[in-house]
């Protein structure tokens, strides 16, 4: 039951995240298909938060 318990967190953040995600990336698009995208980074944020840490790292 722990297991259940702990993976429903995780899960609570991460539509957190995406909820997030789509209002600030919506907020920089002007044009369809910029909110298009601004719908793909939403669902993907992560990866795009990780992409961005390496890339300060490497500066």
């Amino acid at each position: 039951m722990a297991d259940r318990a702990s993976a429903a967190g995780g899960g609570a953040i991460y539509g957190l995240g995406v909820f997030g995600a789509w209002f600030y990336f919506g907020q920089q698009a002007d044009r369809f298909p910029e909110y298009a995208y601004a719908a793909f980074q939403g669902i993907f944020w992560p990866a795009y938060m990780v992409f961005e840490g390496f890339a300060a790292l490497n500066a």
